[in-house]
């Protein structure tokens, strides 16, 4: 058959954001794994050196990069060599890509292990081998070791960054990973910022005690101490610890309460039968065009439902402003500002992860865990619908109903009696 004749049909779009994480991830771990089997070979050989004293076993560049056929696509690979300066030849051989290995067994099932167990010393193992298939048996602990402190290290060097920039929204939530330390169970403490050009970043993955105002009060310190100007609006739970604790630390930010989480707590409170009518009750709300029409729903909600559960009632009423604060933000914006969706979605798989671990874990395997999740996970974000309000938000320019305020009409509305 002539291969002249033969046509390379292009690709499709890639539409999953999930799978390119993972794709994106696999290469990242792998070449961080590799690089950590070399460190281990090497270390067998430190105190060796050659007659004029130089190493005797030293790196010696790159095989050529090449792909490796996966369930989720193509993972580009490239294996470090090293060379023996003296003596015997010493020779690099990954326990993890083996010569000439093109195609993995499992990559499907190995990829969510690697990041939802591979923290794990003892699961580790287990994951590489469904990566690479049994090649994977002669990773040392030690390798795996060395992997896990470096992360750490990247932990630690990340949460002294700093943050100074003019960050125009954050959202805050507690994640709760269902995990069991020494003293409870695990709570994260998890912030993420969008700037004046669009882009999102996680700004803390810090521990905290059950979401106290203490542990909220910290972490926002240390995000001022380290540059982070008053963002304009701050989007979060009814945790009463991180709104305390942003009164005192940025108390010009304006409040906005997750929609989605406040939802939840006040179909809580009403028999199943009435939650439906309920839901579509909420929704008239904060789908609402305008705060008038937001302001009619909202009483509407509170005469139907009063009699019958005042609890719900009055759990929706207590945050009746905040709950509305978006409708003086850019309308291109509320489907990001009215809820906490950006944590929650970025985050899914850990509590996925906490159903399937067993035991304790440290607090510093869970935050490096965290930490490279959402890593990963940041590096295929997209910028914010409307990214270019968000300059005008900075620059005080007024938005009524979601739609920006000319001079001529501030002035009208200034002169209503």
């Amino acid at each position: 058959m002539d291969n002249d004749n033969v046509i390379d049909l292009a690709m499709p779009e890639e539409k999953d954001t999930l799978t390119a994480v993972l794709r994106e991830g696999a290469r990242r771990l792998l070449d961080q794994a590799i690089k950590a089997e070399v460190e281990e070979l090497l270390s067998g050989y430190q105190d060796e050196e050659t007659e004029i004293g130089h190493r005797r076993v030293v790196r010696n560049g790159y095989q050529p990069e090449r792909e490796i056929l996966t369930g989720i696509g193509k993972v580009a690979v490239q294996v470090p060599k090293v060379r023996s300066r003296q003596g015997e030849p010493v020779s690099f051989r990954s326990a993890l890509v083996p010569p000439y290995i093109r195609k993995t067994a499992t990559m499907e099932a190995a990829i969510p292990w690697l990041y939802l167990k591979g923290i794990s010393t003892g699961q580790m193992q287990g994951a590489l081998e469904a990566l690479v298939g049994p090649q994977a048996k002669g990773l040392s602990a030690n390798v795996v070791g060395r992997l896990k402190k470096q992360w750490e290290a990247e932990y630690q060097t990340w949460c002294q960054r700093s943050v100074a920039d003019d960050w125009v929204y954050i959202w805050a939530d507690g994640i709760y990973s269902g995990l069991r330390g020494d003293d409870g169970r695990l709570c994260c403490l998890v912030i993420i910022g969008v700037n004046s050009r669009g882009d999102k970043h996680f700004l803390a993955i810090e521990d905290g005690v059950r979401e106290s105002k203490q542990s909220w009060r910290e972490v926002l310190l240390s995000l001022r101490q380290r540059g982070m100007r008053s963002p304009k609006l701050a989007i979060g739970d009814g945790a009463l610890g991180f709104w305390a604790a942003l009164e005192e630390v940025y108390p010009e930010t304006t409040v906005q309460r997750c929609w989605m989480h406040k939802s939840q707590n006040v179909l809580n409170y009403l028999s199943k039968g009435t939650q439906d009518k309920a839901r579509e009750a909420l929704k008239d709300i904060w789908m609402a065009e305008t705060r008038v029409e937001a302001e009619t729903a909202f009483d509407a909600f509170e005469t139907r439902f009063d009699a019958k559960y005042p609890k719900a009632v009055e759990c929706l009423r207590k945050d009746r402003e905040s709950l509305l604060a978006f409708y003086d933000f850019p309308a291109q914006h509320w489907v990001h500002i009215r809820t906490t969706n950006v944590i929650e979605s970025s985050f899914a798989t850990i509590r996925h992860r906490s159903r399937q671990a067993k035991g304790c874990v440290t607090r510093k395997t869970m935050l490096t865990m965290i930490f490279k999740m959402g890593e990963c996970a940041e590096r295929n974000w997209r910028k914010l619908r409307g990214f270019k309000h968000l300059a005008k938000v900075i620059d005080g320019v007024r938005f009524r109903d979601g739609i920006e305020q000319s001079k001529t009409d501030k002035d009208a509305a200034s002169s209503r009696p």
